[in-house]
């Protein structure tokens, strides 16, 4: 299971080799950033020459991912108050990879061959759903499940009201029975 940026991670190792997972269930997966999250676009194209001077410098001028991602606000205010949760901008070089990861991703979608469930709130502002819907459409898995739920966010597994995460939880349990057949017990 890869969410956000774990999602990209999976995608890339699967791309890598195409045999390291059995199947994936993606949850927002990075496969592209939203536009309201990128900085601007002066900033984008100036990236790359910044990040070789100065790579961690936290220059990138980008909205309060919190603030997006979380629906909920005591989870906001948890994760906030959470010293192991990093905050504030990213270093320009951080910023600059996830970007160049996210853009390979989304052109390389139709490479994706393995059996996958991709889930994404219609409302998701940090990474954008159309590059689900995209990963859906392109992907050559014969086995391929999309599920989109209107009116919720990025953060589907913690930061949704409980009614919400019962329903993405269910669709993933769901998907997986039909998939997996655990060894019998004596």
């Amino acid at each position: 299971m890869g969410e956000s940026m774990g999602g990209a991670v999976v995608l890339l190792l699967h791309r890598k080799k195409p045999d390291y997972w059995d199947m994936a269930v993606l949850v927002a997966p990075m496969c592209k950033i939203a536009d309201e999250m990128k900085p601007h676009p002066i900033l984008m194209k100036l990236g790359p020459k910044i990040s070789r001077l100065i790579p961690t410098w936290k220059l990138l001028p980008i909205p309060d991912i919190m603030d997006k991602a979380f629906r909920v606000q005591e989870i906001r205010d948890e994760i906030r108050s959470n010293p192991l949760c990093y905050k504030g901008w990213p270093p320009v070089q951080t910023g600059v990879e996830l970007l160049k990861v996210s853009l390979d991703l989304e052109e390389r979608l139709a490479e994706v061959s393995l059996p996958f469930i991709v889930l994404h709130g219609e409302d998701d502002r940090v990474t954008d759903p159309s590059a689900s819907q995209l990963l859906y459409q392109s992907a050559v898995s014969f086995d391929k499940t999309i599920k989109l739920y209107p009116a919720m966010w990025h953060s589907l597994t913690i930061g949704e009201l409980s009614d919400n995460m019962d329903i993405v939880f269910n669709d993933i349990i769901g998907w997986l029975d039909q998939r997996v057949v655990l060894p019998m017990q004596i």
